[in-house]
């Protein structure tokens, strides 16, 4: 990791000097995915969580935007062997670079989430996407006119096809008859950081018939939010309440509560006495996962729409419905 890339991705000049010049850290660490912090999805949804616990324990954390895939490794040793712990990452991408690192630093905790890691210094937080994506789906149908929504993906990987089969299985079973249209915006990390190419892939489910799109695409979702606003239909966010980004025409935001997560990490993992290695699922059941209703789309909404998406939410928490997982077998059957 050279000197100008660690100008432009460390925020703020303590944390740079320190990481420059070898002097021991003793704050936490926070290490968002590729995308750009600020991509008001899920890396922003990481930022806020540690935010939050700064503010609720007057405490200060080390934060990193990755340029690319090949500064893993280095950036994990270099926070922790310099003493920041725990070491939060967020992201899929981790799996390999955690693998090899954890072991090195048996004394530091590691939290990552949406992958899992099996080693006694690392806490894996997984999230019930489908589950979240199924109730969207469930608004997605019911607010359609046309029988058609449509679905915009990031990096075409098995996480996101999760989001994507559990919103289908929602729209299903609002509407048996409902078609869907699915795309994603690319293959490489490159996906996450496309608003062009997600904007017009929303515009093609528009040509197609479309007129609600989910976008499950982190910083290229914005493209999907802005696509549909200006062609007078309905856009999901994810991850992130997106709701406020184009009033009135993003019907709702599958929530992800990454910020939640962060913080709880942030609290639990920086005392061995609470943190918790191992695996951690958080779905509808803890509010890990969940839809977003305020003063920007509430109008949007019947009563009819959230009375049914609250009756899938208790069914699917009391085992009545269940929503197949891509992930577990590479399949999505509709």
């Amino acid at each position: 990791m050279n000197f100008s890339t660690l100008t432009k991705a460390l925020s703020g000049g303590l944390a740079l000097s320190a990481i420059l010049t070898g002097v021991a850290l003793a704050d936490p660490a926070v290490i968002y995915d590729l995308g750009g912090k600020f991509d008001k999805s899920f890396n922003e949804a990481a930022y806020n969580g540690a935010e939050a616990w700064k503010a609720a324990t007057g405490g200060s954390f080390l934060d990193l935007e990755l340029q690319n895939d090949a500064q893993r490794e280095q950036a994990l040793r270099r926070f922790a062997g310099q003493g920041a712990n725990p070491i939060v990452m967020a992201g899929f991408s981790w799996t390999a670079a955690l693998t090899a690192v954890a072991p090195e630093f048996p004394d530091t905790n590691f939290v990552v989430i949406d992958t899992v890691v099996d080693a006694p210094n690392v806490q894996s937080i997984l999230f019930d996407e489908h589950t979240g994506s199924f109730l969207v789906g469930v608004l997605a149908a019911m607010k359609s006119e046309t029988g058609t929504v449509g679905f915009v993906g990031g990096m075409d990987v098995p996480l996101i096809h999760k989001f994507y089969c559990g919103y289908a299985q929602g729209a299903k079973a609002a509407n048996p008859d409902i078609k869907l249209i699915e795309n994603y915006t690319g293959t490489t990390p490159a996906a996450w950081n496309d608003p062009v190419t997600a904007g017009e892939l929303a515009k093609a489910a528009v040509d197609a018939g479309a007129d609600v799109v989910y976008a499950a695409a982190g910083g290229s979702g914005l493209g999907v939010l802005q696509a549909m606003k200006d062609a007078g239909k309905f856009s999901i966010g994810v991850d992130s309440n997106q709701n406020y980004l184009q009033p009135g025409s993003v019907l709702t935001s599958m929530l992800k509560r990454v910020d939640v997560a962060v913080q709880n990490a942030l609290t639990e993992a920086a005392d061995d006495a609470t943190f918790k290695p191992g695996l951690t699922v958080l779905g509808l059941a803890n509010d890990g996962v969940g839809y977003a209703v305020d003063d920007n789309n509430k109008d949007l909404l019947t009563p009819e729409m959230l009375a049914a998406a609250e009756d899938y939410k208790a069914k699917i928490i009391a085992g009545e419905v269940t929503v197949h997982d891509y992930t577990t077998d590479s399949a999505c059957p509709l």
